[in-house]
């Protein structure tokens, strides 16, 4: 990648990063299932007027519009609704390194549910010790209490499985000719017309006070940039420089969550948390592979 593609990724990084603080502030003033559809709801809405400028042609059949549906579900509501909910129990950089454990379940569902990604042995080895990490920092003994702390973490850790689910559900779109800017609005669109009931049914928003100045900031940051503004760069450098550098990502949002949490809410890590954390992102360096393979290469 070129200074221009590295610029992109940190980029990213922070938006990502951002948007765990961005939701810890709003689930302080708006329940969860509100905070998603209006991130989801403003994302959509931007997405389709960027995907409407670029003029970008976009095939439609009962298959594309099936699986963008499928793609809205589980890739946009639940995992979204699982992560802020989780937020109103663990803190923002808590749930960031929860979350990276995305690309540990995207390697045991891509071996099991595709033919040409299977698990190496360095592959195995990061699953190990990233869910060694997981264990550790949740603690064996609270594994067994399903208090409210310990439900806030397995919420996180399931929206990582559906996004490892709907990203190897997602290849099927490349053979469809669908161009990934239709598949993120495609996606925000569908996820918006399914949590509108909900929030109608459940949160009665007519009912909600409105948040105040800071509130208000956090919601539209977190659609406009850590949703609308990611996505729309996630694709671009998908494009450019492909998924295993784009995986880099994953590397980079913990360390940039934690900071914001830490320098703004004056959120802390635990000995147990930053000692997991560790086990994760080596993990996570077993499986992305290129750094061993550069050591290996300088020592040879």
């Amino acid at each position: 990648m070129g200074l221009k593609e590295w610029g992109t990724l940190l980029m990213l990084s922070f938006l990502w990063g951002g948007s765990f603080l961005f939701i810890e502030i709003s689930v302080g003033q708006l329940p969860p299932l509100t905070v998603v559809f209006l991130r989801v709801g403003i994302s959509a809405i931007i997405l389709t007027i960027v995907l409407k400028a670029s003029r970008i042609k976009v095939p439609i059949s009962r298959k594309i519009l099936i699986s963008i549906f499928i793609m809205g579900l589980f890739n946009i509501s639940i995992p979204f609704l699982l992560i802020t909910w989780g937020q109103t129990q663990i803190t923002s950089g808590l749930a960031s390194i929860f979350n990276a454990t995305m690309l540990i379940f995207t390697v045991i569902v891509t071996h099991f549910f595709t033919t040409d990604e299977k698990m190496d042995r360095h592959k195995l080895a990061g699953v190990v010790v990233g869910f060694s990490g997981v264990v550790f920092m949740i603690g064996v003994e609270e594994l067994f209490t399903f208090g409210a702390n310990i439900l806030g973490q397995l919420a996180v850790l399931a929206a990582a499985l559906f996004y490892a689910s709907s990203t190897t559900f997602g290849r099927r779109f490349k053979t469809m000719g669908v161009p990934p800017m239709a598949i993120a609005t495609g996606q925000m669109i569908v996820a918006s017309l399914i949590l509108a009931p909900l929030v109608i049914i459940f949160d009665k928003p007519w009912l909600l006070t409105v948040p105040d100045t800071n509130g208000l900031i956090a919601i539209f940051c977190l659609a406009t940039f850590s949703t609308a503004l990611a996505y729309f760069l996630y694709f671009k450098l998908l494009e450019s420089s492909g998924a295993t550098n784009l995986a880099l990502v994953t590397f980079l949002i913990p360390p940039i969550a934690i900071f914001l949490g830490w320098s703004i809410l004056g959120e802390t890590l635990n000995r147990d948390q930053i000692i997991g954390m560790g086990f994760i992102i080596f993990g996570l360096s077993l499986i992305d592979g290129r750094l061993f393979k550069t050591a290996s290469k300088k020592h040879r």
